[in-house]
């Protein structure tokens, strides 16, 4: 089970002092009017197709076209961000110099392949 909370409502709005910043919920009523009592305008906020992550929200406010002014260029910063914690999440693994791989045959051919799968 994936660790990261699942949303189901995401978008922007604008903060009193004039930033807009990316927005995620999962009840779209609840958070519309937590905003407009915090005094936020210019609330563009959408139901997501299924639960989805930060991430997976972010994109897919750019699929639909969340990318004009200053709600895009929120949208594009948070999903920057995002992308460079989870490639940090990664993990790349290399094989020593040491190691090589063993066969026990060399060369198969299609009779041994017919062979094994009779047996």
């Amino acid at each position: 089970m994936s660790a990261e909370k699942l949303f189901t409502v995401a978008g922007t709005a604008k903060n009193p002092d004039g930033t807009v910043k990316a927005r995620f919920a999962n009840d779209l009523v609840a958070r519309i009017k937590i905003l407009n009592k915090a005094g936020c305008t210019d609330v563009n906020l959408v139901e997501l197709p299924r639960a989805m992550t930060k991430l997976e929200a972010l994109q897919y406010l750019t699929e639909v076209g969340i990318t004009e002014g200053d709600a895009g260029y929120a949208v594009a910063n948070k999903l920057a961000e995002k992308a460079r914690v989870a490639k940090r999440g990664e993990v790349k693994v290399q094989a020593s110099k040491g190691v090589k791989a063993k066969s026990a045959k060399k060369d198969v051919t299609a009779e041994d392949l017919v062979a094994t799968a009779r047996a």
